[in-house]
């Protein structure tokens, strides 16, 4: 697969020497130019303000300030046509839904050989999207029924609303207190509790913050 269009990219991740290796590794990839690199959302923003226009910007998902969620879901609403790819090791079905709905294009592992990540720019370019097989593998799992006729995907789509919940309960705050920052009564919030453990499978508000965690939902 051959590019005749020159491809300009910004790169952001707050691990300096990860970032500048990927930088100089697609710096050396023919008509694929790294324009900016960025340590988080806010430089992104403020770099194409500046007038650093990209085709195609490779996230972290794990950054201060502004992660890859958010700069993901501001990319999408400000410039729909600039392509994202997220750089992480989540993998998770719940990470997966929330990036795919917020507009990414496609995935890359953090361990990814040179001629994966070429592969991927180059996929991207010309088709619009790049997953690797393993990521398909995980898509199509998404949508197989279970013995109670309900998809991976419908018991991994979680609200707004619950998302915010997990990162509250994540937090030291109080259930009487986490109830006044979402602006709902304690037995409403009490009620997400429990339809949580449920959905989640877990007993605790430890394990909502385990699963909180593991699924990039909350970053530490």
């Amino acid at each position: 697969m051959k590019i005749t269009n020159r491809q300009n990219l910004i790169l952001a991740d707050d691990h300096i020497l990860l970032r500048d290796a990927l930088a100089n590794l697609i710096n050396r990839f023919p008509n694929f130019n790294v324009i900016s690199v960025a340590s988080n959302g806010e430089e992104v923003v403020s770099s194409i303000g500046a007038g650093n226009m990209p085709d195609i910007v490779i996230l972290d998902l794990n950054m201060p300030k502004m992660d890859g969620y958010a700069t993901t879901y501001w990319l999408s609403e400000h410039y729909p046509d600039i392509k994202i790819l997220i750089l992480t090791m989540y993998d998770s079905d719940i990470a997966l839904i929330r990036l795919l709905q917020a507009g990414v294009r496609g995935f890359l592992k953090k361990d990814i050989h040179p001629d994966e990540l070429k592969n991927a720019l180059e996929m991207v370019v010309e088709h619009g999207y790049y997953y690797a097989n393993s990521t398909s593998g995980k898509i199509a799992a998404l949508f197989k029924k279970n013995k109670s006729n309900q998809s991976s995907l419908e018991k991994s789509m979680l609200s707004g609303l619950e998302i915010e919940f997990l990162k509250l309960v994540s937090s030291d705050m109080t259930y009487k207190e986490i109830a006044m920052q979402l602006n709902l009564s304690t037995r409403v919030v009490d009620n997400h509790r429990e339809t949580l453990f449920e959905k989640l499978g877990v007993k605790s508000r430890v394990g909502l913050a385990i699963y909180a965690i593991k699924n990039g939902i909350v970053t530490i």
